[in-house]
Order: C-alpha cells, then sequence, then structure tokens
C-alpha cells in the first residue's frame, strides 16, 4: 500500500492487505473465515497461469485488461501482471512484427498483400472470441480451474478488495460514482499523462533490439512499483531516461548517438505507459471510478498518437530534429504531471491518517481489540475493527494511495 506510518509517507509501512490475510471478513455478517496462506498463493499462481495468458490474446481488448485483472488480484499484485500483458501485446509483438508481415507477404499470394495481412492479423483475435466468452471467468467465483477451497480463499480476498463477495461486483455501475470521478483531478492527470506518453511513442524508430528491452523493462519496473509502492517515481524516472533518449535523436547527427538514443527512449516511454495504467486502478476506490477512471485515460489519452504522427514535416528529414524535440518535452511534462500527482497523494494520504490514525495505529486497535474480545466473549467493538480491515482497496479506513 501507499500509506506509510507517521511523518514518513514515502515509506513501505504497514500493509492492510497482507496483515489481513490470516482472517477474513465475510460479507455483511462479521464473522471471520480462516484462509490458510498456501491457499491463497496458489489461487494466485493459477490465475497467473490461466487469466494472464487468456487475456493475452485479447489485444482489442487491451485498455479495459487492467480494469478486468482488478477483479482477480489486490492493488499490490496488479501491476506486474498487468505488465506481462502490456509487455506482450506492444513492445515484444513489436520485435517481430515486421519478420512475421514479411514472411506473410513474401510467397506472393493472389490476394493484395494488404488484405493477406488484415486476414491473418484479424484471423486469430475472431476466433479467440468465443473461447474468451466460455473460458475467461468474469470473477474468480466462475473460475472452473479452482477448487471449491480456492473459491473460498479468492472469496476472501474479494471481502479484503471491496468489502463483498466478488460476485456481487458484476453487473452494475454506480452513476455517482462516474460523476465523481468526472470531479476528481487524479483521473484527468493521469489521462494527460497517457496522452504525453502516446504522443512520444507513436512515433518511436522501430528497432527490435530497443523494443525488447523495453518490454522486459516494462515487466521489471511494474514489479518494483508494486513491491515498493512507489509507482510515481518510477514513471518519473522513466519519463527522465526518455526524454533524454529524445533528447539525443533530436541533436545528434551520428548514427550511433542516435541509436543510443532509441534505446533510451524505447526504455522509458512504454514502462511508463505500462506503469500509468495500474496507477490508475491503484488509486480508485470503487469499481465504477476504476472503469470511469479507465475510460477517461483512454478517451484522452488515445489521442495523443494523433499528434504524435504529425509532427514530422517531410521538410526536416532525415533527423526530424523538431519532432524528436517535442516528443521530449512530452516525455518531461509527463514526468512532471506524475510529480504533481505524487504530491497530490501524498496530501491526501496525510488527511486520511489525520481522520483515521495512521495504519500502524488502526492495526493495533485491531489487535488490542481482539485480545480484549477473546478474555471477554463479547466483540461488537471486534466486529468494527475486523470491518475496518475488509475492503481496504475501497475508500475507507485503511485505504491509502499508491504514490
Amino acid at each position: 500500500m501507499a500509506a506509510a506510518p507517521t511523518n514518513q509517507h514515502d515509506s513501505d509501512g504497514p500493509d492492510p492487505e497482507k496483515a489481513s490475510s490470516a482472517a477474513q471478513i465475510e460479507p455483511k455478517t462479521g464473522a471471520t473465515a480462516v484462509v490458510d496462506a498456501a491457499t491463497e498463493r496458489r489461487v494466485v499462481r493459477k490465475l497467473d497461469f490461466r487469466i494472464v495468458p487468456l487475456v493475452s490474446f485479447l489485444s482489442g481488448f487491451g485498455p479495459g485488461i487492467p480494469y478486468l485483472l482488478s477483479f482477480f488480484y489486490l492493488r499490490h499484485e496488479l501491476g506486474f501482471r498487468s505488465g506481462l500483458f502490456l509487455a506482450g501485446i506492444r513492445p515484444l509483438a513489436t520485435c517481430f512484427s515486421g519478420a512475421l508481415a514479411y514472411g506473410i507477404t513474401s510467397g506472393h499470394p493472389d490476394l493484395p498483400n494488404w488484405r493477406l495481412l488484415f486476414l491473418v492479423e484479424g484471423l486469430p483475435t475472431i476466433l479467440m472470441a468465443p473461447v474468451a466468452y466460455f473460458f475467461l471467468p468474469d470473477t474468480p467465483q466462475h473460475a472452473r480451474f479452482l477448487t471449491p477451497p480456492e473459491k473460498a480463499a479468492a472469496t476472501a480476498r474479494g471481502v479484503r478488495q471491496v468489502g463483498d463477495e466478488p460476485a456481487a461486483r458484476v453487473g452494475g455501475l454506480h452513476w455517482p460514482d462516474v460523476a465523481a470521478t468526472l470531479r476528481d483531478p487524479k483521473p484527468w492527470l493521469t489521462a494527460l499523462m497517457y496522452f504525453s506518453c502516446n504522443v512520444s511513442y507513436a512515433s518511436l524508430p522501430v528497432f527490435r533490439a530497443p523494443f525488447f528491452l523495453s518490454a522486459c523493462l516494462t515487466v521489471l519496473t511494474t514489479w518494483v512499483a508494486d513491491r515498493t509502492r512507489q509507482r510515481g517515481l518510477v514513471i518519473i524516472g522513466l519519463c527522465l531516461v526518455a526524454s533524454a533518449g529524445y533528447v539525443l535523436l533530436a541533436t545528434c547527427r551520428g548514427v550511433a548517438a542516435r541509436y543510443a538514443g532509441v534505446f533510451l527512449a524505447a526504455a522509458g516511454v512504454f514502462p511508463a505507459i505500462g506503469n500509468i495504467l495500474p496507477w490508475v486502478m491503484n488509486n480508485q476506490g470503487t469499481d465504477s471510478r476504476r472503469g470511469a477512471g479507465m475510460v477517461m485515460l483512454n478517451a484522452i489519452g488515445q489521442c495523443g498518437p494523433l499528434l504524435g504522427t504529425n509532427i514530422f514535416p517531410a521538410r526536416e528529414r532525415p533527423y526530424y530534429g523538431r519532432g524528436q524535440a517535442v516528443c521530449a518535452a512530452f516525455m518531461f511534462f509527463t514526468a512532471l504531471l506524475a510529480l504533481a500527482l505524487r504530491a497530490l497523494l501524498r496530501r491526501e494520504n496525510r488527511a486520511l491518517d489525520r481522520r483515521y490514525g495512521t495504519l500502524d495505529e488502526q492495526q493495533q486497535r485491531a489487535r488490542a481489540a481482539a485480545a480484549a474480545a477473546q478474555s471477554s466473549q463479547s466483540s461488537p467493538k471486534e466486529t468494527e475493527e475486523e470491518e475496518a480491515a475488509a475492503a481496504v482497496e475501497n475508500y475507507g479506513p485503511m485505504f491509502r494511495y499508491i504514490l
């Protein structure tokens, strides 16, 4: 979690998602369900090997996959899984797309090359549609590959997430939450960050080695951000690396220096995108708000390529210095936006600490209440403290923003 002890908001601090893993709250009853940690780990492993590979075939639904994954993974697990998916559909796929296209069109087919490419690229997606419909579950409770004890553990994880069973999260939209998202500055900031990154990414030169590096760093940095709860700092660092790469492309004329610039740009721009998408999910406190945040992100962010592909006029060939400078400026602008959003999140975390107490203090109160309830056999206070440990990914006493 992004929450931290008093006066130390940049530290890891206690993690309410992990701290409540041994005893989960049953929805609406306050009763405690004991969940074996080994069973929970087995659930996560099965999700990793069944859900993530399956969604990797749904590239057309790519921007919505992090939202879908939020129904299966906790906040500190989501970024890495999103990174695996995003690295596969963008930079890793780009490594092989040119060679694949050449192989498909080099046999002198009867169809025009562009039609053949469309068929080869489109048919697998069409064939996967019924597979996804029948085999991709809406929630862990509908996952056929989970055993009953594993489904019970997955249900407890859902309670830890939102305070209710996973099945209750499907099939509805809370419009007041959507309106609240539109009034919230945080999704606007991430949408502008996505737009800025897409301006630069749309014009990035395609070379196999730089894009392979980009795929590896997308997976690595999303994992690091999950572990440290410092996604903003990761994004800032990546954007500065990408900006330096575009500066080299804008100012240098030597082949070696410009190729180094391509490596730096690729190493920064798409890993930054891979961290921006889960950052949206991390910092909205209901499913409706997370969904609305993703809609805003894509509605604004996907307009970036419209600009990015029109800043390289033919008269500036072969170096296109002005276009590369624009890309460098947008990546630096993204770093400033991430810094501003991180400062806003720190301020809101401090306000939550003042209102509810730090996570340390809340967990100490919960342990004291549990000990008192065991001795007195009366637990109204225990139920109140247990309920604070549930729904830690929705707004409440133990919700903190991930910085």
